[in-house]
């Protein structure tokens, strides 16, 4: 399912064309929202491979669920997901990763005038914990941004769901 909704044209790109309205999109975006969790009991098939993701989204994205998707994801290649969602402070990011230890950090970036704050969120994190991987990835980096963030080190964009799959079974090791 999730495939599926990755490769097929969006309700943000329909917003941002000016096809359909706000609420529309909001609507999409909640039913999408209900149809992932629907599938929510699945997640936990898997045994733990024991590593774990922070997924989240930059200071002022408001946009979710493609974060959630991928932290959906992660949880069905039975990782442990810590899904922070829509519009997380950086202090607030940086404690839980210290906390929590994962394998990796996730971002999503959906609006690309929040470029700044991904790119200030990943500088931080990496300065952090230099030896973290950061997976990028959104539909605001379909047109635009992708050279500014890969001059961070230990920044990986994977382009297509089945390139984050294949980096999450990679990882299992």
């Amino acid at each position: 399912m999730a495939s599926r909704i990755f490769t097929r044209p969006t309700a943000g790109r329909a917003l941002a064309s000016g096809s359909i309205s706000v609420g529309t999109e909001h609507l999409a975006t909640a039913i999408v929202d209900s149809l992932l969790n629907l599938v929510y009991p699945r997640l936990f098939r898997r045994p733990s491979t024991g590593r774990s993701v922070v997924v989240t989204c930059s200071v002022n994205e408001h946009h979710q669920i493609g974060a959630k998707m991928v932290a959906d994801i992660i949880e069905m290649h039975g990782w442990r997901s810590y899904f922070l969602g829509a519009n997380t402070p950086l202090e607030d990011l940086l404690k839980l990763i210290n906390e929590k230890k994962p394998t990796a950090t996730a971002f999503s970036l959906t609006l690309y005038f929040n470029i700044d704050a991904l790119i200030g969120a990943l500088t931080r994190v990496r300065e952090s914990h230099p030896t973290l991987p950061l997976l990028v990835g959104g539909q605001a980096l379909l047109w635009s941004g992708q050279a500014r963030i890969t001059r961070i080190p230990g920044v990986l964009m994977p382009a297509k769901l089945e390139d984050l799959e294949a980096w999450i079974d990679a990882h299992c090791r």
